[in-house]
């Protein structure tokens, strides 16, 4: 387990970085840490970091933009209110304007 630890707590460590009113996907992360094929078990990480606030896992969406993530945080909407409330336009589950507001680490963090 100290090895998948490791590895959610490098997941952190960029998800705390992706800026307000932005997101990211669980692949770009697991792009950046070096593991592209890892991006379920990114996926598991921020499932795994609900009960952290510093964490803004309502940012880390699918490829495509959708929330597929929001099953996993309390209440059925929390997720979009969350990314609503940084100005994100959702709908149907999708995040309008993805490729405007998507922030890549692997860009952003290494240039």
């Amino acid at each position: 387990m100290e090895k998948s630890d490791n590895f959610f707590n490098k997941v952190y460590t960029i998800a705390k970085l992706i800026p307000y009113g932005r997101v990211t996907s669980y692949g770009a992360i697991a792009k950046y840490l070096g593991t592209v094929k890892s991006a379920r078990m990114v996926g598991w990480a921020m499932n795994a970091s609900h009960n952290n606030d510093e964490i803004p896992a309502h940012r880390v969406v699918n490829r495509n933009g959708l929330l597929t993530g929001k099953h996993h945080f309390d209440g059925t909407n929390l997720m979009q209110q969350l990314l609503e409330s940084e100005g994100v336009i959702i709908k149907e589950n999708k995040i309008q304007n993805f490729n405007a507001i998507f922030w890549d680490p692997f860009k952003e963090l290494t240039t």
